[in-house]
């Protein structure tokens, strides 16, 4: 299997010294070898990704760490149903994931913990030449997202962020009618991520114990809510972009030729994480008089080089059904994923929308149309297998990441810029150029250009 056909298409011709730094390599090994790799944090999602790197025949998982017990006897019990060798189990502090990067026996780590860990475990693995597979996000303060890059780049240590909808079905046949010119040049993007998440940020209780009404968080939740809930209390901002930015920024060449410019973000009230609180719990619950600073509707638009222009929506705390909300519009027409409908001009009926399913099937990217078998059952509708095999074969043949440190931080950042653009009262601010001038040349083994 050829690069090509390992990763989402070939990287175009040039461009590969503006590429971030990779002098990272597994020495003394073959390229057949099976790549060692760790994982930090074995919560429900670490789980998840666990599967895929245990049913991997190229992957040996020689290490887990994580501070609770029962989570990492949990995932003990994937490798005794494949019938493999359990791994090491590093736990019993919040500081000994440090102890198994600097242990020797890792060629990669995915780390999948809360938020704020991402950036000092992401640096720390890159400084002892362990590659990085982070779960989004790459930090939470800008500062955080300066620190991954130049860590990257001063240490040449591959760094990839696990964003997963970029594998999706659609977004990639959408990805190559973009880059085949079915909608012409592109004019406007939409998405973000809009997925009804009280019951995530809420929990009755921690294994086995049960704190009443279902709306606790912090100590006294279970899974998420023990930490991410906390961000709806202390900030106001687009706390989890990626979703709907990763494949906004594949379709508009983000860092390939355009770049991010500026970005305005409005925040609404806050209301529907107290009403869900009032509802189940009681008004009298303590949380009933938690004051969560995050807007139930937060939208940001971005304005990039060549004119594109981009909106993306952070929507979590009030009822409605999951939906990323993409639309991808250009010169000659547009798809929306609402309503899974496409116009192509002198193709779709006059002023009419049409089914957009024979499109995305004649479409269908060759990646899915090859290894769908092996992605079924995987998680996120078969999006955990892609993501997890993109970066797999990316180290093992030693390539640039399908999404590198550039996309990671700029990605990202969006949370931290927009938080300072809604304390400003919606003030535009500057997106900073994290590939200080390189975008203009580089090329992306994300693109596709054909079969």
């Amino acid at each position: 299997m050829n690069r090509r056909n390992l990763l989402v298409g070939a990287a175009a011709a040039g461009g590969v010294n503006a590429l971030p730094k990779t002098v990272w390599a597994r020495t003394g090994r073959s390229a057949n070898d099976r790549v060692r790799i760790g994982m930090i944090g074995v919560g429900m999602r670490g789980r998840v990704l666990l599967r895929e790197l245990v049913r991997r025949e190229d992957v040996e998982v020689v290490g887990l760490c994580d501070i609770e017990h029962w989570t990492l006897d949990r995932a003990v019990e994937q490798f005794v149903a494949a019938n493999k060798p359990s791994p090491r189990l590093w736990t019993g502090s919040d500081q000994v994931w440090r102890e198994m990067l600097t242990s020797g026996d890792l060629d990669a780590v995915v780390i999948a913990t809360p938020w704020e860990w991402h950036t000092p475990m992401a640096v720390a693995a890159m400084e002892a030449g362990v590659a990085v597979g982070c779960e989004v996000v790459a930090g939470v303060t800008l500062d955080d997202h300066w620190a991954v890059l130049r860590t990257q780049q001063r240490t040449g240590t591959p760094y990839m962020l696990l964003e997963n909808v970029c594998f999706r079905r659609d977004v990639m046949a959408i990805t190559r009618m973009v880059r085949e010119g079915v909608f012409g040049e592109m004019i406007h993007l939409e998405g973000g991520y809009q997925h009804d998440l009280r019951h995530v940020k809420f929990n009755a209780g921690v294994v086995g114990e049960a704190y009443g009404g279902g709306v606790e968080f912090g100590a006294r939740g279970w899974s998420e809510a023990r930490w991410r809930t906390q961000h709806s209390v202390d900030r106001n901002g687009d706390l989890y972009p990626s979703h709907g930015i990763g494949p906004m920024a594949v379709w508009a060449n983000i860092h390939r030729g355009n770049r991010f410019t500026r970005l305005t973000s409005y925040a609404s009230k806050a209301r529907g994480l107290h009403d869900y609180v009032a509802a189940e719990g009681g008004q009298a619950h303590p949380n009933a008089g938690v004051k969560f600073r995050l807007g139930d509707v937060v939208t940001t638009s971005i304005a990039c080089a060549d004119g594109t222009t981009l909106r993306l929506t952070h929507d979590t705390n009030l009822p409605r059904p999951y939906s990323l909300g993409f639309r991808v519009q250009g010169e000659k027409g547009l798809w929306m994923d609402v309503n899974k409908s496409i116009h192509i001009e002198d193709q779709s009926p006059a002023h009419q929308w049409e089914p957009a399913q024979s499109w995305l099937e004649r479409y269908d990217h060759p990646l899915w149309s090859r290894f769908a078998d092996q992605a079924a059952g995987a998680g996120h509708g078969g999006m955990d297998f892609f993501v997890i095999h993109a970066f797999i074969e990316a180290l093992k043949a030693g390539s640039d990441m399908p999404i590198d440190v550039y996309d990671a931080v700029a990605w990202s950042a969006i949370t931290p810029l927009s938080e300072a653009s809604i304390a400003a009262d919606n003030a535009t601010v500057d997106f900073p150029d994290f590939t200080e001038g390189r975008w203009r040349d580089r090329r992306s083994p994300f693109d596709f250009t054909g079969a």
